[in-house]
């Protein structure tokens, strides 16, 4: 058998053009198959019918779609009807040509596999939500151990805050606070990529120097062009934020897709390979400070998917849920839990969070959903 993908490279009408959307925010995929026999044509009728979806049977082709976060369950499936080398080439490449990598220093995070848990260490007085709770040396460590036992891949650890009416420290003073946790982590702890928090270039060196795996930007590594010559050879994985605080849209998710496609160009163009870069839509940067532009931003993050690259889901604990519930600091966990389902339900594949444990649990309950397509077991 032979299975390829429908692709609508030139849309004939209106539906073909809102397939094609579909395909592009990787919400939908559209396959044909051909070659099949008839017990062949009777099983894949019977497996596309496990998936609830459509399919046609037209001559001697069956046409049929299935939602894009199913692929790998197909996939799997198909190889358990069919003892067919061909058909499981062709499946595997549609697979691979799907995966989207962030190579972030020693780590090689295949997103489209395994989501990204990217636990955060704010090192700070200040920070909105556990600003000053990190400041001894026993602290930090039993919070490192907290967030490495509960399965995170990445810890992020940031000496100056970035929320609204942020005050801002010296390069050296955020250096003090920061060195000596990014020492604990990449002696004690190798099997985790460290992040730094950071939009100074001195920082910046310094912590490239100590060979970080992920540097995060809120200023886009773009303001300062000595960031770029810094950056381009090494194997830093670049976290790359869209900020709206100077800027109020007339079309937001117009205005987001120019920022990011421009954003990438320059960084590739400086000599950056692409796949080193996650984005970050940059929620809590609007101008107005956990107003509706937020909301408007968790519900378009699959607009970016056609991009290729990972989407951080950046909102653990922030102000929406204050402004929504009147909840304080401390209470907004579930809130934060039930946002975070559906932007990574919609595309973002690294969870950036304060609450690893049950960051974890959303992902593997959402996971097992996603995947139950039921079948009787043979």
């Amino acid at each position: 058998m032979k299975i390829q993908e429908m692709i609508f490279k030139e849309p004939r009408n209106f539906s073909d053009e809102v397939l094609a959307k579909q395909r592009s925010r990787r919400e939908r995929l559209f396959f044909e198959v051909s070659g099949f026999n008839d017990l062949q044509r009777s099983q894949l009728i019977h497996l596309i019918g496990q998936f609830d979806d459509e399919f046609k049977l037209v001559e001697a082709v069956i046409q049929f779609t299935i939602p894009f976060a199913a692929l790998s369950t197909f996939i799997l499936r198909a190889r358990q009807v069919f003892d067919d080398s061909a058909l499981s080439n062709d499946l595997q490449a549609i697979s691979d040509h799907y995966e989207v990598h962030w190579r972030a220093g020693k780590f090689d995070f295949n997103v489209s596999k395994e989501p990204v848990i990217y636990g955060i260490l704010n090192i700070t007085p200040d920070s909105f939500y556990d600003g000053g709770r990190f400041q001894d040396p026993v602290a930090i460590q039993n919070q490192i151990d907290k967030m490495v036992t509960a399965g995170t891949d990445v810890i992020e650890i940031n000496g100056q805050t970035t929320r609204p009416g942020f005050t801002e420290v010296t390069p050296t003073e955020e250096l003090r606070r920061i060195s000596s946790t990014a020492d604990l982590i990449k002696e004690k702890y190798p099997q985790i990529a460290l992040a730094v928090d950071t939009y100074k270039l001195p920082v910046m060196r310094e912590m490239v120097g100590m060979d970080v795996d992920i540097i995060n930007d809120v200023n886009a590594f773009v303001d300062d062009r000595a960031k770029l010559e810094l950056l381009k050879d090494q194997q830093t994985g670049l976290l790359t934020m869209h900020s709206s605080r100077e800027t109020e849209y007339d079309n937001l998710t117009v205005e987001m897709k120019r920022f990011f496609e421009h954003n990438l160009a320059e960084l590739s163009d400086a000599g950056i390979n692409r796949e080193r870069i996650a984005i970050d839509q940059g929620i809590g940067y609007s101008k107005v400070a956990d107003g509706y532009q937020d909301y408007a931003m968790m519900r378009n993050i699959d607009q970016f998917n056609y991009l290729s690259r990972p989407i951080m889901v950046a909102i653990s604990r922030k102000g929406f849920g204050a402004k929504l519930f009147g909840l304080d600091k401390d209470d907004r966990l579930p809130v934060t839990l039930i946002a975070e389902a559906y932007m990574y339900l919609h595309g973002g594949r690294i969870l950036r969070v304060h609450d690893v444990e049950e960051t974890m649990q959303l992902v593997k309950m959402l996971d097992t959903i996603t995947a139950g397509y039921w079948h009787r077991q043979a």
